[in-house]
């Protein structure tokens, strides 16, 4: 019976011992304010990497969300002088069959140039026209493609009988048009020669069949779709089964890389495959870089809490030297002295970690929930900062943070331990 509860009593006057430390007591002031300030820089140090990492997590999802939602995870093309992709209908049946793909549409992709005429001139504006496929009844390929075939989006037949154009909602603002309103489209590359010799390029009159906007700022400002049909019809294609390229959708986007390398092994030359992942690695590399540089400088606010901890404890052992020396007189082991002052930094550190970790929860929450800190999204992609909180991210903030608080404890800890009780007893 003894021997079972002798450690717990020990653990129980270790614990009142650091408690007792950690207050300041009569004349002790300074030592109380040096452990909380040591206390609050943790805090500090611990809040702001939560609620950094959470941004920094939140704008690389956001990002990687708003390109996925108008781009495949995979686009196959074929090696050219131009964008062009014969036989399409095959290589969509073959590339069907493959493990880990769920979706495969053909389209055809140009820069046009979009005419709006009124009473003050013509107003042209470039942009990026996607010929897709609506009338299938496989996955689409993107997001944006399936909310056009689900109806969500309009590229049905229109009043006038002129093909249907969607336009991002940026572009159409800009230009002033809405649903009803007809436009000329211009391309460049089926350019034909007229009389004089000069280039002509092919001219075709749509109609604003609806707006879409995906938070994206240069895809609403650039992106417009069509049928496949009417862009084939625009860029001088004249055999249906010649596409600009197909785009693949797969189970996982993170896998694409993978799938999209088993599919060129498969189609071989004169067949490429590209995956989002390489087409955007320069920008998220660039963003997971940023991750690492703000969580490294900021995770040196916790490493000066951690030297705040050594310097507090530095002194609690220099104050109480006295008293050390009559602990261990009486019986107290080195050991015993040595988990005292484990007790009090670890403390610290952890009370701190927790206070700090709960207090960027709840900014993250905030800032999230009520988009409270807006930003120009022609410059940084969205409207407003995201947050993205991911319990791996916080339980290693927790974890480095409680180790480097225990990692501080140990040298003051051992020089208190080595204390002689006669020389401790007569310091003065």
């Amino acid at each position: 019976m003894t021997s079972t509860s002798r450690p717990s009593g020990r653990g129980r006057l270790y614990w009142f011992i650091a408690r007792h430390y950690l207050g300041a007591g009569r004349g002790r002031g300074l030592l109380s304010l040096i452990t909380w300030i040591a206390l609050g820089g943790v805090t500090i140090g611990v809040s702001a990497l939560v609620v950094v990492i959470a941004v920094m997590t939140g704008m690389q999802e956001d990002l990687q969300g708003k390109i996925l939602e108008s781009t495949a995870h995979i686009r196959i093309l074929e090696a050219g002088t131009s964008l062009r992709l014969n036989d399409w209908p095959r290589v969509v049946d073959e590339v069907l069959e493959m493990e880990g793909v769920v979706g495969a549409a053909p389209w055809v992709l140009s820069q046009v140039s979009v005419i709006r005429s009124g009473s003050e001139g013509f107003y042209p504006q470039t942009a990026n026209l996607f010929g897709i496929e609506i009338d299938t009844t496989r996955a689409a390929p993107t997001d944006m493609e399936r909310r056009i075939i689900e109806g969500a989006l309009s590229l049905e037949s229109t009043e006038s009988g002129l093909p249907p154009l969607l336009m991002g909602d940026g572009i159409a603002s800009r230009m002033q048009l809405f649903k009803g309103d007809t436009v000329v489209v211009a391309s460049f590359e089926n350019l034909r020669s007229d009389i004089m010799g000069g280039l002509t390029p092919a001219l075709r009159p749509f109609e604003v069949s609806g707006t879409f906007t995906t938070g994206m700022y240069d895809y609403d400002m650039e992106n417009v779709y069509t049928t496949l049909a009417a862009a084939q019809d625009l860029v001088g294609i004249s055999d249906p089964d010649i596409a600009g390229g197909i785009g693949v959708r797969t189970v996982d986007p993170n896998r694409a890389a993978e799938i999209g390398t088993a599919i060129q092994d498969r189609l071989g030359y004169p067949y490429y495959v590209e995956s989002w992942i390489t087409t955007n690695r320069a920008l998220f590399s660039a963003l997971k870089l940023e991750k690492i540089a703000m969580g490294l400088i900021l995770g040196l606010i916790v490493l000066v809490a951690a030297f705040n901890i050594v310097s507090t404890l530095v002194m609690v052992v220099a104050d109480r030297t006295r008293e050390i020396g009559i602990l261990m007189a009486m019986g107290m082991t080195r050991a015993g002295i040595l988990r005292v002052f484990v007790l009090q930094g670890a403390w610290i550190g952890v009370m701190g970690t927790f206070v700090g970790t709960l207090l960027g929860v709840v900014v993250a929450v905030l800032l999230d929930r009520y988009e409270l800190i807006q930003i120009p999204p022609d410059v940084y992609f969205v409207d407003h900062l995201p947050v993205a909180l991911r319990l791996a991210d916080v339980s290693k903030i927790v974890v480095g943070s409680v180790a480097v608080a225990f990692l501080a404890t140990v040298y003051p800890a051992i020089q208190a331990s080595r204390l002689e009780p006669v020389d401790a007893i007569r310091h003065d």
